[in-house]
């Protein structure tokens, strides 16, 4: 069986769960390619930045990596705007929520919290308050996501850098997105436990 073949829940069987199961794990292991893929969608328009948004995240990513940054941390660079394209009003949620099944905790809330961090060096060029990162002064992740802003992300836009490409990167990501999610992925029952109401 290629396919299963219920209209709904309430027909489907073990072997279809079983059917389903199995290419969800395969797409799973395939979410570093997709989300490579999704990466490439950031190249091109600059929407007025001197970088475009793909060149923007792999010159984040080179200069965490080139300051000792661990390799999550250096995926967490090359992946925080990836929300761009489809969210621009939320990216950072977005990029948030694809890596925090596979990272530490408090680098998805830095990734969650990098444009309000960010906002630090042109909110007040809009009216609003640069320093409303402040209010987050006492969470754990406070100083990590300063960091991650004001040492890499807001520097990451100069034409000239020395970036490094995708393919240095690659690695990484493979091993960052492969890893098993936090809380793990549900094993199907052998049939003998499985209960029926």
């Amino acid at each position: 069986m290629n396919q299963a073949r219920f209209r709904h829940f309430g027909e489907a069987q073990r072997d279809d769960w079983a059917l389903i199961d199995a290419r969800f794990r395969d797409y799973v292991e395939d979410a570093p390619r997709r989300v490579l893929a999704h990466l490439h969608n950031l190249a091109g328009d600059t929407h007025g930045y001197p970088v475009d948004r793909y060149q923007h995240c792999l010159q984040t990513a080179t200069r965490a990596l080139r300051d000792g940054a661990d390799e999550e941390m250096v995926v967490c660079a090359l992946l925080h705007d990836i929300g761009d394209d489809l969210a621009p009003a939320n990216h950072a949620e977005v990029a948030a929520a694809i890596l925090e099944p596979f990272i530490d905790p408090l680098n998805a809330w830095m990734i969650r919290h990098h444009e309000l961090f960010q906002g630090y060096h042109y909110r007040h060029y809009f009216g609003q308050d640069r320093h409303a990162r402040e209010a987050y002064r006492d969470h754990p992740a406070y100083a990590r996501t300063v960091r991650f802003c004001d040492d890499w992300d807001q520097a990451s836009f100069d034409p000239d850098y020395d970036t490094l490409p995708l393919e240095h990167f690659l690695p990484m990501v493979e091993r960052v997105l492969r890893r098993t999610p936090h809380g793990g992925l549900p094993e199907p029952l052998p049939e003998h436990r499985v209960e029926h109401d």
